[in-house]
């Protein structure tokens, strides 16, 4: 079955090497006939959200209108997987991935007349450390959004060691995010 794949990057760094899976991932997937959709947190003003429960309140799921409402908002909800790429940077997941999963509250407020079709998950994280611990905070996030969204586990890429900006591509980390692609 083909699927509409929605990939939420998190890195503000172009071409670098979180940028270089996510482009991985997204070349076996449409090798396979899947349609994919990028979007680049960290190049948008996504705020997280603020707890005030004024959820649709305007019409739209935010009150505070930013990008979620307007550029994110029409790919989640076509989207049948959603696959997280990001840089490690202090042990947990970018802000900006942070906050565009915060507002995803929204959508699971009973006024909220969108409902995320969202069934699989996987996740693509690299870094400049060598220590697969260091990747626990960022890993056990994970772990509980794709259990408590009950969506499928599909896998996950760690790319230990790839610091400077292009190592990623002295290693096997991008065929395994292409392979991954292709087997979704």
């Amino acid at each position: 079955m083909k699927k509409n794949i929605l990939v939420l990057t998190g890195s503000p760094r172009k071409h670098g090497n979180s940028d270089m899976m996510a482009d991985a991932f997204i070349n076996g997937a449409k090798s396979m006939g899947h349609t994919v959709n990028k979007y680049e947190a960290a190049f948008t003003k996504i705020s997280g959200c603020r707890a005030c429960d004024t959820c649709w309140s305007k019409n739209v799921p935010c009150s505070f209108n930013d990008a979620f409402n307007e550029k994110f908002l029409p790919l989640l909800e076509n989207a049948d997987m959603l696959v997280l790429c990001m840089p490690l940077y202090l042990y947990g997941f970018p802000a900006s991935i942070q906050a565009t999963l915060e507002k995803t509250y929204s959508l699971l407020m009973p006024q909220s007349p969108v409902r995320m079709k969202i069934s699989e998950t996987a996740l693509l994280i690299c870094g400049g450390f060598d220590n697969l611990e260091v990747y626990g905070g960022a890993i056990e996030t994970y772990n509980q959004l794709y259990k408590s969204f009950q969506w499928k586990n599909r896998g996950l890429v760690v790319a230990l060691g790839v610091m400077e900006k292009g190592s990623i591509a002295n290693t096997d980390y991008l065929e395994q995010a292409e392979i991954m692609g292709k087997n979704v």
